[in-house]
Order: structure tokens, then C-alpha cells, then sequence
């Protein structure tokens, strides 16, 4: 593989020095075998091509995936485990961790290791998974170091990405105008808009909670009889709390990530791909409307948001934005947004819920550390019923005492809806 990287990944590899990662802890009970989790990932590294590249700029500074034959195993940390949080920080830790994007592998783990319980957190940059992605890593990960026999089949990548458009959009002149015309509109747009801004550092924070097996059947119960959808619940009751806690600064919007691949049939629903196009919603805020109407009338709104976009055209008039690319960056960076949050809802987590030599006791929903200045990021997951929350903010955007507000406000509005009167989560 020789290609550049697309729009998409561009944006999440931000730099050399600096790229988004993704984390994806799991608690495990039972031993497990440092050979054989390195066997694991050897496999995996064999499978998927962008587990064997590395990382090379262009005399432009346009980096590049280039495969090497010569590429290290990817590499296992293995850290004594003290409690049962110790992976928090540890993933706050790894956001800020680069890769060696020039050597490579783009892929790592940590073993919070003790004698009976383990936490195995599977790292890599964002610019080569998305969520879908990394959840196939993991499943993959666990299911060989369960079964050392199991085959994991390779494929090709694509290799340019005019692989995954159709012939008829390449060669049609009106878009490849347009392209260049809106591209070379957006360079001057960002300079106007990022020339005196500068970014803010902050280290950021991550909160992780679960709902009870209580609340977590309830609502989705509820969600199926009042004609709508999980995300849609948690998405209302979400804006609302932001609401309630922020009243001056809250947008009543979010914005959520779409996974393509169900819109682009080159790519499998097991290869690794890093680009998600994002749509924006808000809620409804009649007083008129009861929340489940207005759950509602969110779902509605995303299908008809999601089966508007073009994403064929969206790959292909993404090509021509590569001038505009460090601006907007720039713009990610020094701007606070029109939205409260990014929420990616990764649903029932399609991960075997028994294995033969160990028990995945639990998995929390994944994170990424990404240095925008608003930095507002909700990750919602299910796994042997549990509802799972990870929440990831810095505290110059949101200190971490109103996002503690906000989950709580959120979680009573959920434990009302639900009709159910308890407590409501459980820790870790």
C-alpha cells in the first residue's frame, strides 16, 4: 500500500506528533497467556493492511500510508493492576501517548495485569479505525486468544480513493469542477475565520458509568413501546440536562457520526476504515411535546438527515479540501462549536458473551482524546444487557463538575421516563 491519506483519516492524524487515539478497554477474569495474546495479535496484524504501514509526508507535508514488510509485532505493556479504576487513567494517559507513525506498528495494547482479573486496553490511532473498526479488532483480539486455531482471512485495501466511487461520478466534469471550486472557497473562508485564533491545551478527563440491569431493560422496553429508539432517548435526555445545568451556554444540538459502510459495499463490515460522516440534530422543545414525542421526532429527523447523504460525492468532493486541511484543524481547535456534544451510540456490541479460557466480565465503551476545543464526547454501548456510558470533556471547556451534573441530571431523566424508581447505575 502507497496512498494518501484521505480527508477523513487526515483530520483524525492531525500530526506526526500528535494524532487522535482510540482506546477500548475490556475487564477480564481468568489468566491470561503473553504469548498468546501476542500470537492474537500477530494475527490480526496479518489480516488487516493497516496494521503493517507506517506513516510518510510528502515533500508537502501530505502523509502517506506505505507498507512495510519489515514491521514490528505490535507491542504488549504490561503494567501492574491496582484497582478496579486504574484503567481510567490509563486511557486519559494513552491519549496523550503518540505513535511512531514513521516506524510503526499503528497499534498497541496495555495489560493492567493482577493474578485473577486483568484489563486489556486496545489502542490505536483514530486515523485508521473508526468505531466500527475498532470494535472488530477487539472482538477479533479476544476470540483468537480464546481459540489460538482460529484463522482470521486477509484482505486487500484499497489503494487509492477513487477505488470506492463509481465511474460515472469520476468522470463526471461538473463535480470535479465543483469540487475545486468549493475547495479553493473553503481555504479563504478558514483563513478569515482562524488567522488570530489560538488553540487551547488542556489535559482532558473521562467519566465512565453504567445503568443498572434494571434501568437498562426498562428503557430500552420503553423505547420499543413508545416507538423509538435508544439513541434517540439518550440523545433528548442528554440535551435537555445540558440544558438544565448550562442554560446560557447550551446549543440544544449534538452532532453524531454515520457509519458508511452500509452506504459503500467495498468496504466489509470487518475491515478497518476511519472515515464517519457526521450529521447535526437538536431537539425539540416545545412544551407541548412530552419527551417520547420528542424522541420521536429526533429519530426522524436522523433517518431523514442520514438517507440524504451523498456519500459518494462526500468521498469525492472531500479530495479537493486537502489545501484547506491545516485551517481547518486550526478551526477545530481555537472554536467552541454549535453543538453540546458528539454522541456515538455503538449499540448491542456484537462480542461473544462466553469464552472457553477466561470470562469477559465486562467492556467499557471506548474513548479518544481529541484536542478540539470543544471536546464534548458521549459514548454509549451494551453489553450483556448493561448500558455503558463514557463520557470525555476538558475541563477548560467543561469543568469536570458540570459534566458530573449534566450525567446525573441525564440519568434521572431516564430513570423517570423508564418509570422505574432505584438507583441508578453501578459502578465499573
Amino acid at each position: 500500500m502507497n496512498r494518501k491519506l484521505t480527508v477523513g483519516e487526515r483530520i483524525m492524524y492531525v500530526s506526526s506528533e500528535a494524532p487522535v487515539n482510540c482506546i477500548f478497554p475490556v475487564k477480564i477474569k481468568g489468566q491470561i497467556n503473553r504469548e498468546r495474546l501476542e500470537q492474537a495479535l500477530l494475527k490480526l496484524q496479518q489480516k488487516h493492511p493497516l496494521l503493517r504501514v507506517v506513516i510518510r509526508e510528502d515533500e508537502k507535508g501530505a502523509p502517506y500510508y506505505v507498507t512495510d514488510t519489515q514491521i514490528a509485532p505490535v507491542p504488549v505493556d504490561i503494567r501492574q493492576r491496582y484497582t478496579n479504576d486504574d484503567w481510567q487513567q490509563v486511557s486519559v494517559n494513552e491519549w496523550y501517548k503518540p505513535f511512531n507513525v514513521s516506524q510503526g506498528p499503528l497499534a498497541r495494547v496495555v495489560w493492567l495485569k493482577s493474578d485473577s482479573v486483568s484489563e486489556l486496553l486496545l489502542i490505536c490511532p483514530h486515523c485508521i479505525c473508526d468505531g466500527s473498526s475498532i470494535l472488530t479488532l477487539l472482538r477479533e483480539l479476544l476470540m483468537v486468544l480464546d481459540n489460538p486455531l482460529l484463522e482470521l482471512s486477509p484482505y486487500e485495501s484499497f489503494e487509492a480513493i477513487e477505488d470506492l466511487l463509481p465511474a460515472a461520478l469520476l468522470a463526471n466534469k461538473k463535480f470535479r469542477l465543483r469540487g475545486l471550486f468549493f475547495g479553493k472557497i473553503a481555504q479563504l473562508v478558514l483563513w478569515f475565520k482562524t488567522r488570530r485564533l489560538k488553540p487551547v491545551t488542556t489535559r482532558g478527563y473521562l467519566l465512565n458509568w453504567k445503568l443498572s440491569q434494571e434501568l437498562s431493560n426498562t428503557l430500552v422496553h420503553r423505547c420499543k413501546e413508545e416507538g423509538t429508539t435508544l439513541f434517540s432517548a439518550i440523545a433528548v435526555a442528554f440535551l435537555d440536562a445540558f440544558r438544565q445545568v448550562r442554560p446560557t451556554t447550551a446549543h440544544n444540538k449534538l452532532i453524531c457520526p454515520v457509519d458508511i459502510r452500509r452506504f459503500v459495499p467495498e468496504i466489509a463490515a470487518d475491515e478497518l476504515f476511519a472515515f464517519a460522516p457526521i450529521v447535526e440534530l437538536s431537539a425539540e422543545m416545545s412544551a407541548l411535546n412530552d419527551f417520547w414525542t420528542r424522541t420521536r421526532s429526533f429519530k426522524n429527523e436522523l433517518m431523514a438527515k442520514i438517507d440524504k447523504i451523498n456519500i459518494h460525492e462526500l468521498l469525492y468532493m472531500g479530495e479537493y479540501f486537502h489545501g484547506s486541511l491545516p485551517r481547518m484543524l486550526t478551526y477545530l481547535k481555537t472554536t467552541d462549536g454549535t453543538h453540546d456534544v458528539t454522541l456515538s451510540n455503538m449499540g448491542k456490541l456484537q462480542l461473544p458473551e462466553k469464552f472457553d479460557t477466561f470470562e469477559l466480565e465486562t467492556v467499557y465503551s471506548p474513548s479518544a482524546g481529541f484536542p478540539w476545543r470543544n471536546p464534548n464526547t458521549l459514548v454509549a454501548s451494551t453489553y450483556k444487557g448493561l448500558l455503558d456510558f463514557t463520557f470525555i470533556s476538558n475541563e477548560a471547556f467543561l469543568p469536570e463538575s458540570d459534566a458530573r451534573a449534566i450525567q446525573m441530571k441525564a440519568i434521572a431523566i431516564l430513570q423517570e421516563k423508564s418509570r422505574i424508581k432505584q438507583t441508578y447505575g453501578v459502578k465499573g
